[in-house]
């Protein structure tokens, strides 16, 4: 890539940060080059965006097996994973408001730790959204069939893919309208089984089976009734519940006044825990006592049953395919910006650089959602659904614990590179070094969980060789680089 005079609407902090310059990085707000993503989402849409990105089918479905392996320990479980996670985007909030350049997760890494490092977070991440977002079709698939068992099983992803497609080649700003209004359907749906909760507890309700709503059911047993072993298993499946909580640094990039709205969106992270997990989580394990909440059902569905609401079904059912759309939708939004940063980043082919008329990358758009038709042979080669919906999460839980680990390491990196920035930083991660590694130290034991069963265990063995593949691509890509730069005779 030539380089080109830094921009004049470059950062201060970009200006003199930096010992070997960035012309890659200047290049995304060079506005004589390209058209450039659009600084459009306002407070509330970055807000609901985190939101949205949070709360997804993990919470909603997840939650029943999570609580009954861990029981009343199960607070704990999300406490500590969304504690944990509030640490990596505090520190990755103080790396991006340091650098307004800064337009992904790769530029970070490619920035503070090395070229390589750009290109392997970069693709990981790409990849880790579109397995995501792969397995959120799956689930909707699963969901339309509650209404239309015989529709044939191509017609939904076929449709899901088009519609994601059509809300994305809208402005930045629609996409943050839509996804204001998934997010607003979930959290409506979290504060009525909260309020419906309240409601039970207080009339005395008995469930059929003569076990009464009371507050008590929450803390039966004691704090860790199955043990350590059944505590740790919980967190295998409640930390991808907590997946496209960094979402937020993505947003960041189109972010109207980001040095307002980003601290606002993260710092409202343990907020929404208390909220939207723990409330939950609260609401129905004091109706209905953990050891009879069956892990195979949503939670969600039995405590609107219990409640003699005779649409329940019909009702939860529609706010889990509205929490797999807006996953979706999100995977779509951010996997498309990603690939047009790899692009800027020569980490990809320059075709991904275009944007349409309304400041959209295309061309990734496209790429994108083609590739989300991937689940209609997997819905067809699947013995169920839910096989192929459990497959897939594994995978991408695992490859966002490692993107969570190269943000961490960044602020490291950041903190001893950069230190004058760190000094003026109005919005720096509590705990510093401290906090990092004590985030680094979890991750890595959530990964020793995920080694503990068996159909966990064989993502995490599995991951090394995409790492292995990602090498075998940056030796390749390496080398072309290098040829491109030799100079001609």
């Amino acid at each position: 890539m030539s380089q080109t005079p830094q921009s004049a609407e470059s950062s201060p902090a970009a200006d003199s940060s930096a010992p070997h310059p960035r012309p890659d990085l200047d290049q995304l707000v060079e506005h004589d080059a390209e058209p450039q993503l659009q600084r459009h989402l306002t407070n509330r849409h970055v807000q609901l965006i985190a939101i949205g990105g949070a709360i997804g089918t993990g919470l909603f479905m997840g939650s029943g097996k999570t609580i009954s392996l861990a029981g009343p320990g199960v607070f704990v479980v999300y406490a500590v994973i969304g504690a944990v996670l509030f640490l990596v985007m505090r520190a990755l909030g103080e790396v991006l408001l340091s650098n307004l350049s800064y337009k992904s997760f790769a530029d970070v890494a490619h920035d503070l730790i090395g070229p390589w490092a750009g290109f392997f977070v970069g693709w990981t991440y790409y990849v880790c959204w579109l397995v995501t977002a792969v397995a959120e079709v799956i689930v909707i698939t699963g969901y339309v069939r509650f209404w239309w068992p015989h529709l044939p099983l191509w017609i939904t992803p076929v449709v899901t893919v088009v519609l994601l497609f059509s809300l994305n080649l809208a402005t930045v700003k629609a996409f943050g309208e839509i996804e204001f209004w998934f997010s607003i359907i979930k959290i409506v749906a979290i504060m009525a089984l909260v309020v419906v909760g309240i409601l039970m507890v207080l009339r005395g309700f008995t469930a059929p089976n003569g076990a009464p709503a009371q507050l008590s059911n929450i803390w039966e047993g004691g704090l860790f009734p199955n043990g350590l072993s059944g505590f740790f298993g919980a967190f295998q499946i409640a930390i991808f519940a907590f997946v496209g909580t960094e979402l937020v640094g993505t947003a960041a990039a189109e972010a109207k006044d980001p040095e307002v709205t980003l601290p606002r969106a993260i710092n409202a992270i343990p907020v929404r825990i208390v909220l939207f997990y723990l409330g939950a989580l609260a609401a129905i394990m004091a109706v209905t006592p953990w050891r009879e909440i069956d892990p195979k059902e949503s939670p969600f569905v039995a405590m609107f049953a219990l409640a003699g609401l005779g649409v329940a079904a019909s009702v939860v059912n529609f706010v889990v395919l509205t929490a797999a759309a807006s996953s979706a939708n999100s995977g779509v939004y951010s996997t498309s910006r990603m690939l047009f940063g790899l692009s800027w980043a020569d980490n990809a082919p320059h075709i991904f650089r275009r944007l349409t008329a309304r400041s959209v990358p295309g061309v990734s758009l496209i790429v994108t959602c083609a590739s989300l038709l991937t689940s209609i042979p997997l819905l067809y080669t699947s013995k169920s659904i839910i096989d192929a919906f459990t497959t897939v999460t594994t995978v991408a839980s695992v490859l966002f614990i490692l993107v969570w680990c190269v943000i961490v390491v960044c602020y490291l990196r950041f903190l001893s590179l950069r230190p004058e920035l760190h000094e003026a930083s109005t919005f720096r991660l509590p705990g510093e070094r401290a906090a990092a590694w004590l985030c680094l130290a979890f991750f890595a034991f959530v990964i020793w969980t995920l080694t503990q069963a068996h159909d966990t265990r064989i993502a995490v063995f599995a991951s090394p060789l995409w790492l292995v593949a990602l090498g075998v691509a940056w030796v390749v890509h390496s080398r072309r680089l290098a040829r491109q730069q030799e100079p001609r005779p």
